[in-house]
């Protein structure tokens, strides 16, 4: 589904440059369990970045279903991205004027789909996570927790291919870490969705089906 090929990623210029990735080469399949791990400024939220559309290649290739997305202008990267992929953030980016379920249902209205079908799915997916009684809160309301489900809800109400989480237990204690995991790899099995998680987490990374190990911008293992 998604492929590198000698992908170099710089910011800056001249004396100034810096390499964050240099030369990543690699593939993941539909339906697959990443886990991207290295050290603080190894590279892996710039690696995520690439492969979800969010940032562009210096040099090399990023194919998604054989498409170059260097060959793709900005509206088309953004219906890419609002059609086949689903993102979840360590900071949760919800908005704090807005109720649970308008949270959720906010990649729709960008859509254009009606109030009432992005509320019906919304609902849905509320009860999947299990935050039905939540729906008319404000985000400001919640636990961290309950924020991170929402944020679940949202990246999946457009029916992804693939869902991108960058740190997505890194703000919870551990017994919350785990309900939150034990939902992601759930939701993972029923929808068959391809998960591609950056983590710090050991034990989130053990229960993947891959692991690739970033260091000074390259992959090492």
């Amino acid at each position: 589904m998604i492929t590198l090929n000698n992908v170099h990623k710089s910011y800056g210029k001249k004396q100034n440059v810096y390499e964050a990735l240099r030369g990543v080469s690699l593939s993941i399949k539909n339906g697959e369990r990443i886990a991207v791990q290295g050290k603080s400024g190894s590279g892996k939220s710039t690696l995520m970045h690439l492969l979800a559309g969010l940032d562009t290649a210096t040099s090399g290739t990023v194919d998604v279903d054989g498409k170059s997305l260097g060959t793709l202008n900005e509206g088309a990267l953004a219906s890419l991205r609002n059609e086949k992929f689903g993102f979840i953030f360590q900071q949760f980016f919800l908005q704090p004027n807005l109720t649970v379920l308008e949270n959720v249902t906010l990649p729709l209205m960008i859509r254009g789909v009606s109030q009432k079908k992005r509320n019906e799915l919304g609902r849905k997916l509320l009860a999947e996570v299990g935050l039905s009684d939540k729906e008319k809160n404000r985000a400001t309301d919640l636990s961290g927790g309950q924020m991170q489900r929402v944020a679940i809800a949202r990246a999946l109400i457009v029916d992804p291919e693939v869902v991108f989480a960058d740190e997505p237990t890194g703000n919870l204690d551990s017994d919350t870490s785990e309900q939150v995991i034990n939902l992601l790899f759930d939701l993972h099995k029923r929808r068959n969705v391809t998960l591609v998680i950056v983590t710090h987490d050991h034990e989130l990374a053990a229960r993947c089906d891959r692991t690739i190990h970033i260091q000074d911008g390259k992959v090492v293992a």
